[in-house]
């Protein structure tokens, strides 16, 4: 799977239920395995801003072809 096939996948809390962002980049570890994904933060506030979360590959449960469900409390 590329990069590109998941950045346009929703990032879903399975502890909350709420969508936590999209993934813009990964990053990786000294053996070149996924150490995690760095997903874009919306913050909901009068002007959008946006900041950066880490979701460690271990916190994924599945990738699906719409979302992807992580077990994180991140909202």
């Amino acid at each position: 799977m590329r990069l590109s096939q998941i950045q346009d996948k929703d990032v879903i809390s399975v502890v909350t239920g709420h969508k936590i962002g999209n993934i813009i980049d990964v990053k990786i570890n000294e053996e070149g395995l996924i150490d995690s994904f760095v997903v874009e933060k919306r913050e909901k506030k009068f002007f959008s801003s946006f900041d950066e979360v880490f979701i460690k590959w271990s916190q994924i449960k599945k990738i699906g072809e719409d979302v992807i469900l992580v077990e994180t409390s991140i909202n």
